[in-house]
């Protein structure tokens, strides 16, 4: 028996609803209308700075204007909810703390000070910025010393080295990273607020999306995306991402209205 077919438009609330996003709503909700699938709107407002319950109500307002209405979600709810991510923060705590056990993440006691200044060494040496491992192996002795200074860690993910990561994309065929040029990114934010690269992983193998739909400018996210699939062990959706709207000019229009 196939799978259920199901997608999902996940804005953030940090501003009014633009035609890029439009244009991605609009995708999924007619191939889940033409499957006989699911269509999911989630909110993913863990930007705590830029995301508002105005700029929210604005995306619902100009989706319904368009017609595009939502099987789950917000408001309407459903059986994977709840659907805004700060409503999630102990579901994703749960994750990473099996990451952290079983040895996949670490904590990072880097200030921003220090990561700037590995950056520019990095762009000295014409090498791509990255974090290069430094709390990788730190002793329990040393995290004291840390936290005694009063640092507040984020916590990274380990990425495997030597590995070409493969991207297998409805739109563009087989797209290659390497996963030297990732480096052990972060998960979670010192505030204890995950990445977006995070939450959404979760997000999608807990609401049982089977196929992600989005503008190519979230291409180059997806090897990050795919290394906490495997960290987790998840099963992986379909992955497809569109051309971006551009104008006359060649510049991106997702900021017009």
């Amino acid at each position: 028996m196939e799978k259920e077919m199901r997608v999902r438009f996940a804005p953030s609330p940090t501003g009014p609803f633009h035609i890029g996003g439009a244009r991605s709503a609009l995708f999924n909700w007619l191939l889940a209308k033409r499957m006989g699938g699911k269509f999911v709107l989630r909110i993913e407002d863990t930007d705590r700075k830029r995301s508002t319950p105005e700029s929210e109500e604005n995306i619902k307002a100009a989706l319904k204007w368009l017609g595009i209405t939502w099987d789950e979600g917000a408001d309407v709810g459903g059986p994977y909810g709840p659907y805004h991510q700060m409503e999630r923060l102990d579901i994703y705590k749960k994750y990473t703390d099996q990451l952290l056990k079983e040895g996949k993440a670490y904590y990072c006691y880097c200030t921003p000070e220090e990561l700037e200044e590995e950056r520019q060494a990095l762009l000295k040496d014409c090498k791509m910025p990255r974090y290069m491992g430094k709390c990788r192996h730190l002793t329990e002795e040393q995290k004291a010393q840390y936290e005694k200074e009063g640092r507040k860690p984020s916590i990274r993910l380990k990425v495997p080295e030597n590995e070409t990561i493969v991207v297998h994309d409805m739109v563009r065929g087989d797209v290659e990273f390497d996963s030297n040029g990732i480096g052990d990114f972060v998960i979670v934010k010192s505030d204890g607020i995950p990445t977006y690269n995070y939450a959404v992983v979760i997000d999608d193998y807990l609401m049982h999306i089977t196929h992600v739909i989005r503008a190519e400018e979230h291409l180059s996210n997806t090897p990050r995306q795919l290394l906490v699939y495997e960290a987790l062990g998840f099963e992986k959706p379909v992955f497809a991402h569109i051309s971006l709207i551009l104008g006359t000019d060649h510049t991106d229009r997702k900021s017009v209205v």
